[in-house]
């Protein structure tokens, strides 16, 4: 009997890295949804007409919303009598030095960044334990475990995930849940390309494979964790950053 195909609910799914993951995680066989901001109507149909995300269902979704990240879930479970992988990856940024940053950006970032994994984790891990099984992963940052100048919001909010991580690892380990984290470093997104170029070329000078990385190098890394096999990692942390930053 052909066993039937995970279920993966991917957050921040349209954007570099998550669209990445959506097209990995569907070649591999996964039933994935999408979730994300209401995209225009021209980003829309060019995820629907790529044939690595065709067969990928898209929902709009604010992580930021406690209530709303409920339904998502509850409606993910309706459809699809499970939900089996969840992927963490919606984040944003608002750069500016602590003497210059408002509350406003504080507040922005850490209400995607970090609440929305909570909210998120809270409505996915009581059906994911009471099935005995899941796979939650959270797309962390390099600038989490190093901190970065003009990001002090965001540099707290992905450290606090690798924290969220450990804890919630414990909690779920003997119910067939793991939970780890990914901590990207520059990855080849919109995002790093609207840097200015000095800045950008400046940076790939000094990550020893010399290069940024490619979206799919993170979705390669979530579809190993995701995995059935891979039952015996949880509460790790898993750096792709081109040597960028090294510890043990």
């Amino acid at each position: 009997m052909t066993p039937s195909p995970r279920i993966a609910l991917v957050t921040g799914g349209l954007g570099g890295i998550g669209r990445a993951i959506c097209a990995r995680l569907a070649a591999d066989g996964c039933r994935v949804v999408a979730a994300d901001l209401p995209p225009d109507a021209a980003r829309l149909t060019a995820f629907a007409d790529d044939p690595a995300t065709r067969q990928v269902t898209v929902l709009a979704l604010d992580v930021g919303d406690f209530d709303a990240c409920a339904a998502a879930v509850a409606d993910v479970e309706a459809r699809h009598g499970r939900l089996d992988i969840l992927v963490n990856a919606a984040g944003i940024t608002r750069d500016a030095t602590l003497r210059k940053m408002s509350r406003a950006q504080w507040d922005d970032v850490l209400r995607i960044d970090l609440d929305g994994v909570f909210n998120l984790c809270r409505h996915a891990v009581e059906g994911m334990t009471a099935r005995g099984f899941g796979r939650i992963v959270n797309i962390s940052s390099v600038n989490g475990q190093t901190g970065q100048f003009g990001q002090t919001n965001y540099a707290a909010a992905k450290a606090g995930m690798h924290g969220f991580t450990m804890a919630l690892a414990r909690e779920t380990a003997r119910k067939g849940v793991t939970v780890n984290s990914i901590s990207p470093g520059y990855i080849d997104t919109p995002m790093v390309r609207a840097m200015p170029d000095a800045i950008r070329e400046g940076i790939a000078a000094t990550i020893p494979v010399g290069r940024t990385g490619a979206p799919d190098d993170i979705a390669r890394a979530v579809a190993f964790l995701a995995a059935d096999e891979a039952g015996y990692i949880t509460g790790a942390n898993l750096p792709i950053n081109g040597g960028l930053f090294m510890s043990f």
